[in-house]
């Protein structure tokens, strides 16, 4: 973990909700996708954690979602402002696994760790399918992103306004036969994904924190060998070792 100072290069919306914010800064302790940062914003006590979409030796991209004080104040930010963050929080996903035709599968703001993942996997050679959950058409973003890096991508809609209709287990049939695969959303979406597959995987939990560095339990998940932290022992977890809780 180190912390660091950042400087904001763009902040735009990409639909009514959802924020991409590029920040120059040093990267070099974000070690592998799927880690996230944790953001200082003025004036609230508890730093906010946010999923890492993207970095290279002098940028970090991040994609956020506005659903309280401290993700509205990110989106009002401009272009120059400075912000202190910890990097090189969370365990990241295991790429040794992945096989051959690997299976991505995201839900919401699931989607954006997602995308380093897709690029370091085509850079190996794997043959990767994305599946992209989202309600309503409206807040679809990143579909175009993925498909350019070359991945077959099936989008999914609960309201059937774009792709195919249903949620992200629905596309399972059309996204055909895997490997292995990687997933990230809100916890009713993993836990449906787990139910509906017999192959092995991992999952990215998204979880309010305290600290966001393993001081704490406020973000634990029981799991065969123990409580776990989201924050330091995950946020990714093998599929075989969790336990949900009813």
């Amino acid at each position: 973990m180190k912390q660091s100072i950042f400087t904001i290069l763009t902040n735009e919306p990409l639909n009514a909700s959802v924020y991409k914010m590029t920040l120059l800064g040093d990267t070099s302790h974000i070690t592998a996708c799927g880690q996230f940062v944790n953001i200082l914003i003025e004036g609230l006590y508890l730093r906010r954690p946010i999923s890492v979409c993207d970095y290279d030796d002098k940028t970090l991209t991040l994609i956020y979602k506005v659903v309280g004080k401290g993700t509205e104040k990110m989106s009002q930010m401009p272009k120059g402002t400075n912000l202190d963050i910890l990097t090189g929080l969370g365990n990241g996903y295991n790429l040794e696994l992945a096989g051959e035709t690997p299976l991505l599968i995201g839900g919401g703001v699931g989607v954006p760790p997602l995308y380093n993942l897709a690029k370091k996997l085509i850079a190996q050679g794997k043959k990767v399918t994305v599946i992209l959950g989202f309600n309503t058409k409206d807040e679809i973003f990143y579909e175009q992103e993925f498909i350019s890096l070359g991945t077959k991508v099936f989008v999914t809609t609960v309201d059937g306004s774009h792709g195919i209709k249903g949620f992200v287990t629905d596309a399972f049939e059309s996204a055909g036969e895997y490997s292995y695969f990687y997933c990230c959303g809100p916890e009713p979406m993993l836990k449906a994904v787990y139910n509906k597959t017999n192959t092995e995987g991992q999952f990215s939990f998204e979880e309010r924190m305290g600290c966001g560095f393993g001081a704490c339990m406020g973000c634990s998940c029981k799991t065969l060998y123990g409580n776990k932290r989201i924050c330091k022992d995950g946020p990714v977890l093998q599929k075989g070792e969790i336990i949900w809780e009813k």
